[in-house]
């Protein structure tokens, strides 16, 4: 099974599949050159983009995130100052620092090449790297793909190609996770994990691939989702490594919030000149003299007068101009759905009573046990399945992680994802300009609502209803094949054609 960590990883925006994965594949071949000795004989490499990286990676700052990861950054460590300004310093000195020491010749205008018309045939997100030496000798030529989340898959050089506008069948996407070759990898564990670690590889006490089977194990063992997850991640770590891993990313998560609430930017990147609105917010809410965001600061319902609702929106959309604008967040199952379960895990922080880091624990074991089933039996990739996979998934697990420390059963938890992801279906990904600004930050804040909803609906009966989860995952995924690829994170409909003044 993925670990909680991979589900919830730390990286650098905007986007997971655009520019998480992106780095991390360039890493993976820059390391490998290295590691096969290739390194030193290296004089040019040429990238190509595919599909949905074609036509909305300059929004997504694809570009940045492959040079980085060559240069060998990770999306844990990358410097995201270093990221603005990466693609001018390329091309100013036409040179690039192979893993930080091998310096090459390197032409951005040539050697990375945005491939408009054509598509890899078994994923949206397709990329090419080939590396060749003073001869013009071709060293090694890989195909990596980003699958959604940071994840990536390694293909072969010769997986075969079609036009833009031809539609691949069932049988030809790596749609979900049960079809082969199984070499997923994360961008949490990329520098360390082999390349072809499969989803299900590490064996674990409750193994479970459908809602069915967890809330099955849930009742035959009398154990909650959470204890059932943490005790699968303790078959690979010690309890206090799990927890150290929780903490983290609720930190990574809280500072967020932070940044984006106090940020000083007027607006966001990208030439949309888009106003970023977190910190005019929280100066308007926030009580005169109270740290609200601060470490010490807790449960301060009568504090922040009454209007949960304000704050919950207030932190979606930090979190989300924080993404936007290239900072560290916590992808959530994804970048683009970043703003959610922070927004959500904050309102259980700030305005539930009882709240602690127990909880905390609790709700992310919840989310995470949610956001693997929908990894494993769907798709989290917006260009795979538009929106409902990214921002759709993200509100079924906030869902089911507010449904558990609310006190929710089991079954309750599973009809709080269920209504999450069910008022989703269908939702497109058409992002204006290939920037992860509109609609997408207010479509964090209005997700986080619905999980919210999703969950005190399913605390008003005993968790019977007429949609499983199951079920709603596998529409998901199904609609997502039927859906247009225009509407596939590709800025060629929706939104992104008719917002003429753009």
């Amino acid at each position: 099974m993925l670990s909680i960590q991979d589900i919830f990883s730390i990286g650098v925006g905007p986007s997971s599949s655009h520019t998480v994965g992106p780095m991390c594949a360039a890493r993976a071949f820059a390391a490998s050159l290295e590691q096969s000795g290739l390194i030193h004989k290296v004089r040019r490499i040429r990238i190509t983009l595919y599909g949905s990286l074609a036509l909305t990676g300059l929004g997504h700052g694809t570009d940045r995130a492959i040079l980085a990861g060559l240069e060998g950054a990770t999306p844990s460590d990358v410097d995201t100052d270093h990221m603005t300004v990466i693609v001018q310093e390329c091309e100013q000195s036409a040179s690039l620092k192979l893993m930080g020491s091998d310096t090459i010749a390197f032409d951005y205008g040539a050697d990375i090449v945005f491939e408009r018309w054509k598509r890899m045939l078994l994923h949206p997100n397709g990329m090419r790297f080939e590396a060749y030496d003073a001869a013009k000798a071709m060293l090694d030529e890989q195909v990596w793909y980003s699958i959604g989340g940071g994840f990536i898959r390694q293909g072969t050089a010769h997986d075969p190609q079609v036009g833009l506008h031809d539609s691949a069948t069932a049988d030809d996407a790596w749609l979900g996770e049960t079809t082969s070759p199984p070499s997923d990898t994360s961008q949490g564990n990329i520098a360390d994990a082999p390349a072809n670690e499969d989803i299900d590889s590490i064996p674990v006490p409750y193994d479970f691939r459908t809602c069915d089977e967890l809330l099955a194990l849930c009742d035959s063992r009398r154990m909650s989702i959470a204890e059932i997850m943490i005790a699968n991640e303790m078959a690979s770590r010690s309890q206090s490594d799990v927890l150290a891993g929780l903490d983290s990313i609720w930190r990574v998560m809280h500072a967020c919030v932070q940044a984006g609430c106090t940020s000083n930017r007027a607006t966001l990147p990208g030439g949309l000149h888009v106003p970023r609105r977190a910190s005019h917010i929280y100066r308007s809410l926030k009580p005169a003299g109270v740290d609200v965001l601060g470490d010490s600061c807790h449960s301060l319902d009568a504090a922040l007068h009454g209007k949960d609702m304000e704050w919950v929106d207030l932190f979606a959309l930090a979190v989300s101009e924080e993404n936007a604008s290239g900072g560290r967040i916590v992808t959530a199952p994804t970048n683009g759905s970043a703003g959610i379960i922070p927004a959500v895990l904050h309102y259980y922080w700030y305005f539930v009573d009882g709240s602690d880091m127990r909880g905390v624990e609790r709700f992310l074991l919840t989310a995470g046990a949610v956001g693997y089933l929908f990894k494993r039996n769907a798709s989290i990739s917006g260009a795979e399945v538009g929106c409902q996979g990214e921002v759709g998934s993200a509100c079924s697990m906030a869902a089911a992680g507010l449904c558990a420390v609310l006190g929710g059963t089991p079954a309750q938890i599973e009809n709080a994802a269920e209504v999450g992801i069910e008022h989703h279906l269908g939702l497109t990904c058409d992002p204006v300009a290939g920037l992860v600004q509109i609609p997408c930050i207010e479509r964090n804040a209005m997700a986080s609502m619905t999980a919210i909803n999703a969950a005190r609906i399913s605390l008003l009966a005993e968790g019977k209803h007429m949609v499983s989860l199951d079920q709603a995952i596998k529409t998901m995924k199904q609609t997502g094949h039927d859906m247009m690829d225009k509407y596939k994170e590709t800025s060629r409909g929706g939104l992104a054609v008719n917002v003429v003044e753009c």
